[in-house]
C-alpha cells in the first residue's frame, strides 16, 4: 500500500498526539465553476471555527481579542496595513490550542492547468507538461497563499507548505517519499501547518498530482491525530450524487480490518456498499469523493473516526471540536470509523 511504502526521513519526535487534521475541500472553499475563483465568505467561515475550535477558552472569542497576523499589504488596500506592535508584544499568549493540521484541496485552482496538460499523466519530456507542471504549482500555491493569509487574519499562526518544496514524491501515483520533519518542527514550535494537493516528481512517470487526501491518510498514520474532519459542499457521503432528491445521507460507514466497508446508519441501507453512486467533475483530477470515501476508509482503519460535514455550518463546527459521536442524531454528517 502507499503509505507502506512511502519513505520517511528522520524526524524530531512528534509533539503530543495532532488533535485534528483539518481537510478544507476545495468544492467548498472556492467557486468551482469560475477558474481561479475563491469562495471568500465560505473560506472566511471556515477559519473563524477553525480559531473557534481551537480555543482554549470556553466561549466564543470577542473580535477585538483577535490578533490578526496578516501584516501584508493586499492588492486594492489604500494605505500600509496599521499594526500595533506594542499591543500585540504585551499578550502572554494566544490562547488556542495549535495542535492542528490544515490540508486543502484545490478547487478551481491547479486542476484546469493540470488536466489541459496531462502533468498527472507524466512525461515531462513534453513541453507541454512541463509547462503544465509549473503552472499547476503556481495556481495552487497562490491558492495556498490566500488560505493561509485566511487563517492568519483569524489570528491562527499558520505557516504554508508545499509537498513538492518539502520533497514528497511518488513512484506509479503512489506516495514514495515524504519527509515530515518541518511539518512535525513547525507543530512544536506552535504553528499550524497548511499542505496542499501539489503537482510533485514521479520516479517512474517523472510526474503527477498528488492529492491532498492522500497526503491527509499518510499523516494520520504517521501522527495518529485523535480525529479528521473532512469539510465539503455537501452535508456528507450520499447513496447517490446531492443533487438528487431522493438521496440518502449515509450517517454512518464502518470499515473492517481487510478496509471493507458499509453502511451502519440509516437502517435502509445497513450493509451496504454496492449501491453508492459517486459522480467526479470532467476536470478533477484527484478522484473527487471517491478517493475521499477510500482513503477515509483507510484512515478508519487505523483507528481514527473520520467526520465528513458541510463547511460553514453548526455541523461543521461540532466536528471541528470533536464534538460528535455514532448517537448524534441531529448532527448532520458522515462519520467513517473502524468496526472494531
Amino acid at each position: 500500500m502507499a503509505e507502506e511504502a512511502a519513505q520517511e526521513q528522520p524526524s524530531p519526535a512528534a509533539p503530543r498526539p495532532v488533535r485534528c487534521i483539518v481537510k478544507l475541500g476545495g468544492a467548498a472553499i472556492t467557486n468551482k465553476g469560475e477558474l481561479e475563483s475563491i469562495n471568500e465568505e465560505s473560506l472566511r467561515s471556515a477559519c473563524a471555527q477553525l480559531r473557534q475550535a481551537m480555543s482554549e477558552s470556553d466561549g466564543d472569542d470577542a473580535p477585538g481579542k483577535v490578533l490578526g497576523m496578516d501584516w501584508s499589504r493586499r492588492h486594492g488596500d489604500p494605505s500600509d496595513p496599521a499594526v500595533d506592535a506594542e499591543r500585540i508584544a504585551g499578550v502572554a499568549g494566544l490562547g488556542l490550542d495549535t495542535n492542528f493540521i490544515v490540508v486543502h484541496g484545490a478547487g478551481s485552482f491547479g486542476h484546469f492547468q493540470a488536466s489541459r496538460s496531462g502533468v498527472h499523466k507524466g512525461g515531462l519530456h513534453s513541453t507541454l507538461v512541463k509547462a503544465g507542471f509549473v503552472a499547476t504549482r503556481i495556481s495552487v500555491t497562490s491558492l495556498n497563499q490566500e488560505i493561509v493569509r485566511a487563517l492568519a487574519r483569524e489570528g491562527i499562526p499558520s505557516v504554508g507548505m508545499s509537498p513538492f518544496a518539502c520533497g514528497w514524491s511518488t513512484k506509479q501515483r503512489k506516495l514514495a517519499s515524504a519527509n515530515s520533519s518541518q511539518i512535525i518542527e513547525s507543530l512544536h514550535a506552535g504553528f499550524v501547518p497548511v499542505l496542499h494537493g501539489d503537482a510533485v516528481l514521479d520516479e517512474l512517470l517523472d510526474c503527477t498530482i498528488l492529492s491532498g487526501d492522500v497526503i491527509i491518510r499518510h499523516l494520520a498514520q504517521l501522527l495518529s491525530p485523535k480525529y479528521v474532519v473532512f469539510l465539503t459542499d455537501v452535508h456528507g457521503v450520499y447513496d447517490r450524487p446531492p443533487s438528487d432528491p431522493n438521496a440518502v445521507l449515509l450517517k454512518e460507514i464502518e470499515v473492517d480490518d481487510s478496509g471493507s466497508w458499509s453502511v451502519v446508519k440509516p437502517a435502509l441501507m445497513q450493509g451496504n456498499n454496492k449501491g453508492v453512486e459517486i459522480s467526479v467533475a470532467a476536470h478533477d483530477t484527484t478522484g473527487g469523493m471517491e478517493t475521499k470515501i477510500l482513503e477515509a476508509a483507510v484512515i478508519a482503519k487505523f483507528g481514527i473516526d473520520v467526520y465528513i460535514t458541510k463547511a460553514g455550518t453548526e455541523h461543521s463546527l461540532r466536528a471541528l471540536k470533536g464534538d460528535v459521536s455514532t448517537d448524534s442524531e441531529d448532527w448532520l454528517g458522515t462519520i467513517i470509523r473502524s468496526s472494531e
